[in-house]
Order: structure tokens, then sequence, then C-alpha cells
């Protein structure tokens, strides 16, 4: 049996690759990361960010942000320090440990890609009709941009 919803094709691939790439991520000594973390992941990359500012990129309130800020610095992903232009802000920053994390996230997610479009008899052609899919609905504008947040 074929399904034709997209919605349930891409919500149990979504699930299959997230299962696999997490199993990759605690093989090489990151068993903690959440999706949540991700996104946070995302917006440190070119630097330290504000708390509150982080808030309101990932689409959470102040307290949200601290809250996963907090559980990621105790894991060892963040460190957080006082913002020298504001001593009561906070700021979070990469540490190595995370460095690593996003890099063992990264190797995860191509191997995991490469393993199911080998699976396929034409990947590239797949993958066209993916990025055309991807490109019309703006939902690569969305991911290029740092635009989507946790669910």
């Amino acid at each position: 049996m074929v399904s034709s919803d997209l919605t349930l094709l891409f919500a149990a691939l979504t699930a299959a690759c997230d299962a696999e790439v997490r199993a990759r991520m605690a093989a090489a000594g990151h068993d903690r990361v959440r999706t949540v973390h991700g996104y946070v992941f995302q917006h440190l990359l070119q630097g330290p960010v504000r708390v509150s500012d982080l808030a309101g990129l990932l689409g959470m309130t102040p307290q949200g942000a601290s809250k996963v800020a907090a559980e990621m610095e105790r894991v060892g992903y963040v460190a957080r320090r006082t913002d020298p232009g504001d001593q009561r802000a906070r700021m979070i920053e990469l540490t190595p440990y995370g460095r690593a994390a996003i890099e063992a996230g990264r190797a995860a997610r191509a191997e995991v890609s490469a393993g199911m479009l080998g699976l396929l008899d034409a990947p590239e052609e797949f993958l066209a009709s993916l990025d055309r899919l991807a490109r019309e609905t703006g939902a690569l504008n969305d991911l290029l941009s740092r635009r989507l947040r946790p669910q």
C-alpha cells in the first residue's frame, strides 16, 4: 500500500531519522541531547546570545529559555556569563563539549541521510523533488534563516 499522505509520511520518516540520529549521538557520547537543544545550538553558532534574545528567537518565554539554558549548562553544552553591557543580563555560549555535540549531530545526520538515500532507486530525483517542495512552500527559507522553532 502506498500512502499519499505527505504529513504522515514525513512524520514517520522524521521519527525514524531522529531515533537513528539520537542513537548515533549517544554512541558518540552525547546521550542527553534533546530536540530543543538543536534549536539553541543553531542560535549560538555565531557567538554568545542573551537569554532574553534567545527566548524571542525560539518563540519561548524568557523563563522557558532560561530553563533550557540551565539544563544545557548542567550537561556541559553551554556556559552562562554576565553580559558585559548589562550586569543584570545573562548570556549563554557554546562550550567545547557543545561544539563537539554539534559536530556529532552533523556527522550522524549525514550518515543517516546517506543510509536512507541508499535505499532509493533515484535519490537525486527524490532530493530534487523535496528541494522543490521546500522552496515552493517557503520551508527551506525558514530553515536557512533559522526561523524554525521547537514545537
